[in-house]
């Protein structure tokens, strides 16, 4: 038995348009050719695809079964042939991508169902983390390519692009005595604990002689939750804190808070591969339509 995937995919064409004539104009071919080919094809399997009483091409019962494994084995060739194609250009194979774990979630989200119908071949490995921690999966060689809050200078040894930002703010939890004030002075932050984030080689301000700090945003947002100080968050992690009471913005004009910057970077002196500048790209897209959609 010896039959072709051209075969097969005149076969399916024919059966998806219900006609040989339909089939042959989809697939530019003579009508002839085409029947011919799916006449052949009927005669190395054995059995009638088509039941050609009619003058439409219906299937018969055996035409019904083997159309589901003609579709499946067309789908496993165009998928072979898309791994294959996507092997020949070597790295680009493999992607390791690691994400500040406090990074919108929607925009991530996003990111990756595009890149999985982008590169559908592609492997790849997604690494979520601090700030901290991603800069170390680089060092590590464990990811290629990095993605977070940008905390301060570049660590020698590595390229980085701003690619975006992230709305910031000051954060309490409900019923705290600072909404009662606002718009608020630095005083009256001073007079409660403040929460803040933690970086090996960053120091953040702080407005308030009792501090705590922590390497995450998300344990940050739980503790103001839990009515345990206040903190600056970005918006997206203080609207999906998960603790006692939700948490309320502050009015505090005194700081002017810009919104946090998110860098990529990568080790130094290394090309950024066609997959890489997509996400590089996409991403920056998605942050700028996740902040229009804020306004």
């Amino acid at each position: 038995m010896e039959w072709s995937l051209d075969q097969l995919r005149q076969f399916v064409t024919a059966a998806e348009c219900g006609s040989f004539s339909a089939a042959a104009r989809k697939l530019g071919r003579a009508q002839s050719a085409v029947s011919t080919a799916i006449a052949l094809f009927e005669i190395d399997l054995g059995v009638e695809l088509f039941d050609r009483s009619r003058r439409n091409a219906l299937l018969t019962d055996a035409g019904r079964l083997l159309l589901l494994e003609a579709t499946e084995v067309l789908r496993q060739a165009e998928e072979l042939g898309q791994r294959a194609q996507f092997l020949a250009h070597g790295d680009d194979a493999k992607v390791a991508l690691a994400l500040d774990e406090a990074l919108p979630r929607p925009a991530v989200n996003r990111l990756i169902l595009e890149l999985s119908t982008r590169y559908p071949m592609m492997e790849l490995t997604l690494l979520n983390g601090t700030p901290a921690e991603v800069t170390d999966y680089i060092d590590q060689e464990r990811a290629e390519l990095a993605i977070h809050f940008d905390r301060g200078p570049l660590r020698t040894g590595f390229d980085g692009r701003h690619i975006g930002t992230v709305a910031q703010g000051v954060f309490v939890a409900a019923g705290h005595l600072l909404l009662s004030r606002q718009p608020v002075a630095r005083r009256d932050l001073a007079r409660y604990r403040q929460l803040l984030i933690h970086a090996d080689d960053v120091e953040p301000i702080a407005y308030s002689p009792r501090v705590w700090r922590s390497d995450s945003f998300y344990n940050i947002a739980e503790m103001v939750a839990d009515d345990l100080g206040w903190a600056i968050l970005p918006t997206n992690i203080a609207a999906a804190a998960n603790g006692s009471k939700p948490l309320r913005s502050v009015d505090c004009p005194f700081l002017a808070l810009p919104p946090l910057s998110v860098r990529m970077l990568w080790r130094q002196g290394r090309p950024l591969r066609p997959p890489e500048k997509w996400v590089e790209k996409r991403f920056s897209e998605l942050l700028r339509d996740g902040a229009e959609g804020l306004r």
